[in-house]
């Protein structure tokens, strides 16, 4: 049977794994809007090749260089997807850093600092991936005067 302080100590752990369970929420919703993207571009992709089939000399060159900006985004995508998920381990590890720690009784601070700033670094290089391929993405939009 556990004694008292034994629950007590296990309870604030739990308190002190609320904050990375929130950050792992928060890094699934952007590996969802980054699978979805992802999605998005191999359709695309797919439908220009189809089209290539059909393609005169003039709309070749439209549909390739198109292609290549695909393949530019789907590259960031796939890293964005990559450096979030190696975040979110990261965390999880965290968490689970956290417990063992608790139940073993071995401070690992340092340890779990270390992790945490390594999974922080990790999400920020995967926004920044997400950020380009937006800007990727956007950047053949011309807004035509009327």
């Amino acid at each position: 049977m556990q004694t008292l302080s034994g629950i007590t100590s296990v309870a604030h752990v739990i308190q002190l794994a609320v904050a990375p369970v929130f950050l792992l929420t928060g890094v699934a919703a952007i590996l969802s809007v980054l699978i979805n993207r992802l999605g998005r571009v191999v359709d695309r992709f797919r439908a220009l090749e189809i089209k290539l089939s059909d393609a005169h000399e003039s709309a070749l060159d439209t549909a390739q260089t198109e292609m290549a900006r695909l393949a530019s985004r789907a590259r960031l995508i796939h890293w964005a997807i990559g450096f979030c998920t190696g975040c979110a381990l990261l965390v999880c590890i965290v968490i689970a850093t956290l417990f063992v720690g608790s139940i073993t009784g071995v401070e690992g601070g340092n340890i779990i600092a270390a992790l945490f700033i390594t999974a922080m670094l990790l999400l920020v290089v995967g926004l920044l991936c997400f950020l380009r391929e937006i800007a990727l993405a956007t950047g053949n939009i011309h807004v035509v005067p009327r």
